[in-house]
């Protein structure tokens, strides 16, 4: 990874780890949770994506680096609350999908912020059930 690319990960989620508890209590927030791959608790993230049908899709701006995208490496069963209303879903990473052209199909907002700071973009969908 180049030395560009680590600070912007390193900054990211220093802001992230400051804004996320503040954002993950917005009833309106979209929050997927995963499960811990060392402790087995919930892990809750603030992300930004959409639902297409019975699917979820989102763009994760570090790749395989983001915590939440290794939790769905060790367990892809996830939670998804959208709208204040939660699903389950078993989550994928899609590292064929072009995560740029998926980003102009997300919400834009999240989508600037993603290509700003992301430096390893990697799609990920959540084939979600209702809880």
């Amino acid at each position: 990874m180049s030395r560009l690319a680590d600070v912007r990960f390193r900054a990211a989620t220093a802001f992230q780890r400051r804004i996320n508890p503040l954002l993950r209590r917005l009833p309106l927030q979209t929050v997927i949770e995963t499960k811990g791959r060392v402790s087995g608790l919930p892990r809750q993230t603030p992300v930004g994506g959409r639902r297409v049908g019975d699917a979820f899709w989102l763009v994760s701006e570090f790749g395989e680096r983001s915590q939440y995208v290794r939790n769905i490496q060790a367990d892809p069963r996830v939670r998804v609350r959208i709208r204040g209303r939660w699903y389950a879903g078993t989550a994928r990473l899609v590292p064929d999908d072009d995560p740029v052209a998926r980003l102009r199909r997300l919400p834009r907002f999240n989508g600037l912020g993603v290509r700003a700071f992301g430096t390893n973009l990697l799609t990920v969908r959540v084939d979600l059930a209702e809880v």
